[in-house]
């Protein structure tokens, strides 16, 4: 039997927080179907590289993409085993059973 691999309060933090920026929901969008490199994915969400290398550096903090070198070109994927973390940590909290009502304070 595997153990369950869980993500830390503070890759939880980092995942979601990554997942909060609009222009970061579109660069996950972009590269659903095929990895990128950053010119490609600068024409196509429209933004100049230096603003898209700033979010990119919150998806790679958060480890929801992979940076590959291949020349002066860096590629990029999503890394969906951190996707299916996250996945993981909702499925948890829908699990829960409803909340009791808290007691009286006194």
């Amino acid at each position: 039997m595997t153990e369950a691999i869980a993500l830390t309060p503070a890759q939880t933090l980092a995942g979601f927080h990554a997942l909060s920026e609009p222009l970061r929901l579109q660069v996950i969008d972009a590269l659903r179907t095929q990895e990128m490199c950053v010119c490609d994915l600068c024409d196509v969400l429209e933004v100049s590289q230096s603003k898209l290398s700033f979010h990119l550096k919150a998806l790679r903090d958060a480890e929801l993409v992979i940076a590959r070198q291949e020349g002066r070109w860096t590629y990029y994927s999503l890394n969906l085993p951190q996707f299916e973390l996250l996945e993981q940590f909702l499925a948890e909290l829908r699990r829960c059973n409803p909340a009791r009502p808290g007691r009286p304070c006194a």
